[in-house]
């Protein structure tokens, strides 16, 4: 069974960070690619940030350019998500999703889904 678990949420301050880790189970994960997506009540699920199979491509949203930061370790079947300079517009529940396809995409095309972690940027 293909699953997906995303930790390292929590409560932090503005201007701090936090590194969120999706652990894939059931499946290699250097054979997929992967995408960070988040969600706020009432609104849409937006890209974060993808990387591709290989790990040579990246890519972000313009909101977290700068300040995001994603890697892969494949030997731990693991990709993370460095998060610094939060702010309280970055509040919201991640999700990291997978699929087969080469190339990373930060549209909500993905075929496999975690149950999300919270984080929460507060002063």
């Amino acid at each position: 069974q293909l699953q997906l678990v995303e930790s390292g949420g929590g409560l932090v301050q503005i201007g701090g960070s936090l590194r969120l880790s999706c652990v894939a189970s059931g499946f290699t994960l250097p054979y997929y690619r992967i995408g960070w997506f988040r969600q706020v009540p009432g609104k849409e699920r937006e890209g974060v940030s993808c990387i591709s199979k290989s790990g040579g491509i990246t890519n972000y949203a313009d909101s977290v350019k700068g300040r995001f930061t994603i890697s892969r370790d494949n030997a731990k079947n693991t990709v993370y998500l460095q998060m610094n300079s939060l702010k309280p517009e970055d509040t919201a529940v991640y999700y990291c999703a997978a699929d087969g396809a080469y190339y990373c995409s930060l549209a909500t095309v993905y075929r496999y889904w975690g149950q999300g972690t919270q984080v929460t940027v507060s002063s």
